[in-house]
């Protein structure tokens, strides 16, 4: 394991390919990660460094979306086999729909870079939301802002159906936002943060989770990929909470910020600005029953309801406890 100093990334990498054992042979050559721009979670680090390739033992292509949704399809058509940062309602979509996904690991807690944004010269704050009735709301359907928007006008009391509701990713929202072409507009992430140019936020991240809105991203997978290649899962998580436990432990080198912040597609501070708002569980955190231990199950079943009930998705699976495996974080935590 990497010893909790501030080390380069090479460095990083090369005593991760000293103490972990090469994995077996296999007919793969390459695999796909799905990504989010203007994300910078800790393993993005490694994202450009050849050192990852040898660690993992096969070719890693990296491509970007706007959505969660998006990565689904990706997953489902066989394009990508890793989504790194997928949010959970867009995962929990597609899987009460028949998709064969299972959640593998937490990759970032984020309430407050995930938010809904009214336009400045309407001023309508929680103190008047009501007054949100017969606005125009641009928000990316079947993502985590989705449901926390869902979630925002079922506590304020705004009826769904007096609002004309357009289905668009945060960075266009953002611009329509500026060009007052919607009064509102929910997202996260780089185009969450240009919204907040524009307008304010509704709840804070702390007002969400005390009226039981949590916003994470999951690490998630095709089942059969998992089930064939779960070395070569097992092998990037441990890589992925090696990040994450350098990041946290607050000796993260600058050379290691400014990889997560290239990678990410940003500048130094923006990607410092959006890491102050974000939490990253390490792996015995995230088998606590805090998390995939425990209210993970639940939580899943309660975002399809809440789709299910607003007409978003048709059908609500008996269980989700099938679109969880906690098997190669387990094993990647022993590494």
């Amino acid at each position: 394991m990497l010893a909790k100093t501030t080390m380069g990334l090479v460095s990083g990498l090369a005593l991760m390919l000293a103490a972990w054992p090469a994995l077996a042979e296999g007919p793969l050559d390459e695999i796909t990660i799905a990504y989010y721009t203007e994300w910078p979670i800790p393993v993005m680090a490694y994202k450009d460094n050849p050192k990852l390739e040898e660690e993992l033992g096969v070719k890693v292509n990296w491509v970007s979306f706007e959505t969660g949704t998006a990565m689904s399809a990706a997953m489902a058509s066989g394009d990508v086999q890793i989504a790194l940062s997928q949010g959970v309602p867009p995962f929990v979509v597609a899987v009460s729909s028949g998709q064969d996904l299972q959640l593998i690991d937490i990759a970032v807690n984020y309430s407050d870079t995930d938010n809904c944004v009214v336009r400045s010269d309407l001023e309508i704050d929680k103190t008047n939301a009501g007054e949100l009735a017969g606005k125009k709301v641009a928000v990316p359907l079947g993502t985590a802002a989705h449901h926390g928007f869902l979630r925002q006008m079922e506590h304020f009391g705004v009826p769904l159906e007096s609002l004309q509701i357009v289905d668009m990713d945060p960075p266009t929202s953002a611009a329509a936002l500026a060009q007052g072409a919607i009064d509102f507009a929910c997202g996260y992430g780089g185009g969450l943060a240009r919204m907040k140019e524009y307008g304010n936020v509704l709840l804070t991240g702390a007002e969400k989770e005390a009226i039981g809105i949590l916003v994470f991203d999951a690490t998630t997978a095709p089942a059969d990929f998992i089930a064939e290649h779960e070395d070569i899962v097992t092998k990037f998580l441990a890589i992925k909470n090696e990040a994450a436990r350098t990041y946290n432990s607050g000796e993260a080198s600058e050379e290691m910020l400014q990889a997560m912040a290239d990678a990410s597609g940003m500048d130094l501070a923006g990607a410092k600005a959006s890491l102050e708002l974000m939490t990253f569980p390490e792996a015995e955190e995230q088998l606590s029953e805090d998390w995939l231990g425990g209210r993970v199950v639940p939580f899943m079943k309660e975002v399809a309801e809440v789709f299910a009930e607003t007409g978003a998705i048709d059908h609500v699976l008996d269980s989700y406890e099938h679109a969880l495996n906690t098997g190669p974080l387990k094993a990647a935590s022993q590494m």
